[in-house]
């Protein structure tokens, strides 16, 4: 009976070691070999210069790879709040930054207001209609912004039409986008006649005509900033890139795209 027992634990004791050593060496193999994965939330319109970005950060930190999530920045806020396991956060409005801030998510030395942007109309490249100036809205028969409780631009395109007193008049005729992408899409496709978009958006496609741009009295300005998200479990890797998106060489990008340079 004292031998079965004892065949039993020196049995229960290789398992536990083995099981060990297999931890212990994947954590090896991820520490040697294996890649840091960091998650960015990120307003969609920063899309096409954050994977510029990244294409550059990745090449000299072959040991981080870096993984976006797009979206409208209210959406993405609000999945932060939630809990979603995320590492930085760039929001195209303040409000939705300060959100995470406010609920000490994000420490306010661990964030910086980095780059700007302009609210456009914008209209088909083929349009029939003659539009000459924001005033020219009134011609149209349907007009696409983002949805203004979830989408920054949207929600600057509403404060722009509101200060111009035309919000009222021409609520009926809006089409609601789910962010500035579907806006410009819409546009380009000819299912509205003009539509309310960032800039940088504008500048990237082929397919629209930018009529005008929104004076910064009319709206809240468009700031963008970025911050890392507390307690992470790679607060190193994450700082690097945080710092990286700051350098003369990612300015160099969002400028490329149409960004402005709040220095």
């Amino acid at each position: 009976m004292k031998k079965t027992y004892l065949m039993i634990f020196l049995m229960m004791m290789l398992v536990m070691a083995g099981a060990g050593c297999s931890s212990d060496e994947t954590e090896m193999k991820a520490q040697v070999g294996g890649k840091v994965e960091l998650t960015v939330s990120a307003a969609v319109s920063l899309q096409d210069a954050l994977n510029d970005i990244k294409k550059s950060f990745e090449k000299e930190n072959a040991k981080v790879e870096v993984h976006y999530n797009f979206g409208a920045s209210g959406a993405l806020q609000q999945q932060i709040s939630q809990g979603a396991p995320v590492d930085l956060f760039f929001s195209a409005a303040e409000d939705k930054f300060d959100k995470l801030v406010e609920e000490d998510l994000i420490e306010e030395k661990n964030g910086i207001d980095l780059v700007g942007n302009d609210l456009v109309l914008v209209v088909p490249k083929d349009s029939k209609k003659e539009f000459g100036s924001l005033e020219d809205l009134t011609k149209a028969a349907k007009i696409s912004i983002g949805t203004p409780e979830s989408v920054p631009a949207g929600q600057y395109a509403k404060q722009t039409l509101e200060n111009m007193n035309l919000f009222k008049e021409m609520e009926d005729r809006l089409v609601y986008a789910k962010d500035v992408r579907q806006v410009l899409t819409y546009v380009e496709t000819g299912n509205v006649d003009a539509g309310l978009v960032y800039k940088t958006d504008a500048l990237n496609s082929s397919k629209v005509e930018i009529i005008a741009v929104a004076q910064a009295d009319l709206h809240d300005p468009i700031i963008y900033p970025v911050g890392m998200i507390n307690n992470l479990e790679h607060a190193k890797e994450a700082k690097l890139f945080y710092d990286y998106l700051q350098t003369e060489a990612s300015m160099k990008i969002f400028e490329k795209y149409g960004f402005k340079n709040l220095e």
